[in-house]
């Protein structure tokens, strides 16, 4: 049994001056941390790039309570060829559809009482609920991914890390799984038959904090199950911020997965109250970008 809290989802982001306008503006989220790097991570946090990059963390709330967007830019990189593996972000919001309209973004209408549809600058797919979530809920809904093989996909996500089925009206070729009683979800959709999932150079990665003595015996329980640990367990450094522990797996579909410790991430993870002025700072001075 594991018991683990979801984190983020990590985008890269090439235009990073249109993306945080599009998190910040457009779908009305905040700017909770942001950090840069000269150098590639060790985990290979930003993909496989070793040359300075950013992270700016990104949600309706401290990290500590809602899930959050992770936006990884590599200076240099303007985009990324995108591909099948991610299936979308659901938020639950009466304002978005309006705020995208007034402001001339694109909206993709959904059917009366379905999900409309936004595309962000690289084009990852954001449906948006009209509702207006319950109060002390996070809007963030669910983070869906398509998979090649939903019940090789729900034996992985289950029996080896322990997520947990939730709701009884799923839709038939998806799964929807949590570790908090749905308070989080991750869907999992079947593909076509036949259809091969694409990662591409836009992989993401989603992320979990679990205490640090889970740690190892999560690796245990991947070596056994004979799975893929792309990244043994590492000692992170954030600049100027806390160290963290993680792990990092892929699944049948190599969708990539990072099991960090609770304890080093609440110290990094602290609210940073000057990061939204400091982001707009590098952003002013990118030399590799266009506002």
């Amino acid at each position: 049994m594991i018991s683990a809290r979801a984190l983020h989802y990590v985008f890269k982001i090439g235009n990073r001056a249109k993306n945080i306008h599009f998190f910040r503006e457009i779908l009305g989220m905040k700017v909770l941390r942001h950090e840069e790097f000269t150098q590639g991570c060790d985990a290979a946090c930003n993909g496989p790039y070793d040359n300075r990059w950013s992270k700016t963390m990104i949600g309706y709330g401290p990290e500590a309570s809602h899930f959050v967007i992770e936006l990884t830019y590599n200076y240099g990189v303007k985009e990324y060829a995108l591909g099948n593996d991610f299936a979308g972000l659901t938020i639950a919001s009466p304002d978005i559809v309006e705020r995208a309209r007034a402001q001339g973004y694109p909206v993709e209408q959904g059917a009366t009482g379905q999900p409309s549809l936004l595309r962000s600058p690289d084009g990852y797919r954001v449906f948006v609920v009209p509702d207006a979530p319950a109060p002390d809920t996070d809007p963030v809904q669910r983070v869906a991914l398509n998979v090649t093989d939903l019940a090789v996909s729900r034996r992985y996500w289950e029996d080896t890390l322990a997520m947990v089925p939730v709701g009884t009206d799923t839709a038939p070729g998806r799964a929807h799984l949590s570790y908090d009683g749905g308070k989080f979800v991750l869907e999992l959709r079947q593909l076509d038959a036949g259809q091969k999932l694409d990662r591409a150079k836009a992989y993401g990665r989603i992320a979990f904090a679990v205490p640090y003595d889970v740690q190892p015996r999560i690796d245990e329980l991947i070596r056994r199950a004979d799975g893929t640990i792309l990244t043994p367990l590492i000692t992170l450094d954030t600049p100027g911020k806390a160290t963290v522990r993680v792990i990092i797996l892929a699944d049948p579909d190599g969708h990539e997965i990072c099991f960090v410790d609770e304890e080093g991430f609440s110290a990094l993870s602290a609210l940073d109250p000057e990061s939204n002025a400091a982001l707009n700072k590098y952003i002013a001075k990118d030399p590799f970008q266009e506002q």
